[in-house]
């Protein structure tokens, strides 16, 4: 099983961005204390210069070779954390490249325009990203993002040869059966069209997969474990937190949960590993 040095690269789901306790580096990172890094470093018994989180808020592929500016930063090049000493790397990239936040957002705007105009149809968000021959315009940007995630990962490897990576995917957002979300978010984002979002992020998820598989890293599911966890199951229960958070939390992000449900699919991944 690899042990430390570990480091942690990733974005605003590996972050943690405002679960609290807050933990180390600038402020715009938003990083937690108790992210599924720390996590995942606690269980291992990896402290102190075993192990680096370098993970921040609002990071792109872009912002793993080149310096990102944030509130009480900047944030350095994420991968300047690895060297030939690195024994372990997590990477939880991707999901600001594919525009998934803009998306969602789109979604439910156009499912407001619904409300006002029966005529957007019963997926207005997948009819707005679906060209006039009927190709999704989102594929395309899938490619891109593939591309991305494919140089980064190369860079990992080559600049921590002597490491195990595993490449973090993200949790599911929403239910299997889109009614489940009613009470939560309303008429504001139809059937159809939250059907079309869980199917692009499951898109983006295989991608990163195959990215993984293509340089010889390992996938971590974090999808399969939190279903039923997604943010229409209730404060209780879910893992990611909806439009309207609650207090202090960002909305579509993981919660504390979710962290720790994240924690545990990497230590479990980790462990299977040999």
């Amino acid at each position: 099983m690899p042990g430390g040095p570990y480091v942690a690269l990733g974005d605003s789901y590996t972050a943690g961005d405002k679960v609290r306790p807050a933990g180390s580096g600038p402020q715009g990172c938003g990083r937690s204390a108790v992210n599924y890094p720390a996590l995942v470093a606690h269980d291992l018994g990896l402290s102190g210069d075993q192990f680096t989180d370098v993970s921040c808020t609002s990071a792109t592929t872009a912002d793993l070779t080149g310096a990102q500016q944030v509130t009480g930063g900047p944030n350095p090049p994420q991968l300047d954390a690895l060297s030939d000493r690195t024994r372990l790397v997590t990477v939880g990239i991707g999901g600001n490249d594919a525009d998934f936040t803009a998306v969602v957002q789109q979604c439910a705007e156009q499912g407001l325009l619904r409300l006002v105009d029966a005529a957007h149809g019963d997926s207005p968000c997948k009819a707005h990203y679906t060209a006039s021959d009927g190709t999704d315009q989102l594929a395309g940007l899938l490619d891109t993002v593939g591309q991305r995630v494919a140089a980064v990962l190369h860079q990992v490897t080559a600049r921590a040869p002597g490491a195990k990576v595993f490449v973090v995917g993200y949790p599911a957002l929403l239910p299997a059966d889109p009614a489940a979300c009613y009470g939560t978010l309303g008429p504001t984002v139809t059937k159809g069209d939250l059907a079309f979002l869980s199917d692009h992020e499951q898109q983006l998820n295989t991608l990163l997969k195959q990215q993984a598989a293509a340089v010889g890293a390992v996938y971590v599911d974090t999808y399969t474990p939190s279903q039923g966890h997604d943010m229409c199951a209730g404060r209780s229960a879910r893992w990611v937190e909806p439009p309207l958070p609650a207090d202090g939390l960002a909305p579509l992000h993981p919660n504390a949960a979710g962290q720790q449900g994240m924690a545990d699919a990497v230590l479990g991944t980790v462990r299977a590993t040999r």
